[in-house]
């Protein structure tokens, strides 16, 4: 296995227990209203304490990745979300305690996704960045699936505090690995004034306006597209076990493996649209859509599907939407990083990459409250999810609609200025079979 791949796959456990870690308040929910005497919307407000510092932190950290290896930040970021989980295992901590550990939670995982972006990319050319990027994302997927099982049996036979302590534990594993086996790429650009050889060669452009960057069609869409798919999969995390047990009638069990399932399908969707655009670019293959467009129509099917499984009450109609065409709305994270990095020189792709998730982590923030707010307003519990299931299918809907129309990565890096990935251009990383 190449050290390209290694460092991928380590990064993918990264993922993992960093999304593991956001599942557990979701998973762990009826029983921490219970054991609290909180409503749905004090719920919400614990759950949107996670996203308080999330995206400035986001900012803040990637922009350190100038002047700080990422692999320094990785283990740092790693040690200080594990530590936040423990102390929910006190049995005196409260409702204040989940909330302080909450917002300092956030501030260490915010930063998280775009770093081992970051990251994976300077161990890969341009064109070999899907399928990475599409691995790390799986990450998300199969820390929510691996959780959702793993968790409600802790949770079960251990009671909700361990669920806490069993992710804050395996994220201290995983920064020992790291320790061990961590580096930087190749292709890294360097923090320091004297370039290496290879950050030469992958950049001929040290610098562009970065107010060019954001505000072009690219990286407004690619990020408002992201906004909404990271408002639909915090939906999910927060609100589909209560909705699955509150309105459909399941126990905690079956709407945990449900949640787990759901979570396998955006993983594999996310990881084959990842083989296919790299089988692509690899063989040259010109593209019928642009990625833009073929993603932001994704997400528009997704949005449909979303409101499909809002209003119905069959089971048979259900179960298919949210394993199958909601879990397409995913598939734009992964094209809107890429995007992202494709319109940034080296030098700023960590302060993009943070930009981005600053943007769409904001539906990580409101549809925790916004959701719980609906809820208990309603004058069901029923109604109230509905309303809430439509409001994510219209934002959805919207977001792949503009994603399809003005998303276009390599017309905005030909104006910018940035040259064209060439395979010859930049030193070959090779990669596993």
């Amino acid at each position: 296995m190449s050290r390209a791949w290694r460092t991928t796959w380590l990064l993918l456990a990264f993922m993992l227990v960093n999304f593991a870690d956001k599942a557990v308040l979701g998973l762990a929910g009826p029983e921490i209203r219970a054991d609290f005497g909180i409503t749905r919307q004090e719920f919400g407000t614990a759950q949107s304490a996670f996203f308080a510092l999330f995206s400035l932190a986001a900012l803040g950290v990637s922009a350190l990745t100038r002047r700080v290896r990422t692999t320094a930040l990785l283990l740092v970021l790693a040690l200080l979300w594990s530590v936040a989980q423990l102390p929910m295992l006190w049995g005196a901590a409260g409702f204040g305690t989940l909330l302080a550990t909450r917002v300092l939670l956030g501030a260490a995982e915010g930063p998280a996704s775009p770093v081992a972006m970051h990251h994976v990319h300077g161990w890969f050319p341009q064109r070999e960045r899907a399928l990475p990027t599409a691995v790390l994302l799986v990450g998300a997927a199969a820390g929510v699936a691996v959780a959702s099982p793993v968790l409600t049996w802790v949770i079960t036979h251990w009671g909700w505090r361990w669920s806490f302590g069993v992710v804050g534990l395996a994220g201290l594993l995983w920064a020992v690995c790291w320790r061990l086996w961590g580096t930087d790429g190749p292709l890294a650009p360097s923090v320091t004034k004297k370039h290496s050889e290879a950050a030469e060669r992958t950049s001929t452009t040290d610098t562009v306006p970065l107010r060019a960057i954001l505000l072009s069609g690219t990286f407004l869409t690619a990020a408002f597209g992201s906004f909404a798919a990271y408002w639909s999969m915090s939906t999910m995390l927060t609100w589909a076990p209560d909705y699955l047990e509150s309105v459909v009638g399941w126990d905690l069990h079956q709407a945990g493996t449900m949640v787990g399932l759901g979570a396998l399908a955006s993983g594999a969707i996310i990881l084959g649209h990842g083989l296919i655009a790299q089988r692509s670019a690899r063989k040259g293959t010109p593209r019928r859509l642009p990625p833009g467009a073929g993603a932001g129509l994704l997400v528009t099917v997704a949005g449909c599907a979303t409101a499909v499984y809002g209003t119905t009450d069959s089971l048979a109609v259900k179960v298919p939407m949210m394993l199958g065409p909601m879990a397409l709305a995913m598939v734009m994270l992964t094209v809107a990083s890429t995007a992202c990095a494709r319109i940034a020189p080296p030098a700023q792709r960590g302060v993009v990459l943070g930009t981005l998730t600053f943007v769409y982590a904001l539906g990580g923030i409101l549809s925790p409250l916004v959701l719980g707010g609906m809820v208990d307003r309603a004058r069901t519990v029923s109604a109230g999810y509905e309303e809430g299931w439509l409001l994510t299918a219209g934002l959805l809907v919207t977001a792949g609609v503009l994603a399809a129309l003005f998303c276009r990565p390599e017309t905005t890096a030909r104006r910018l200025g940035l040259p064209e990935p060439a395979a010859g251009s930049v030193p070959q990383v090779t990669v596993a079979h």
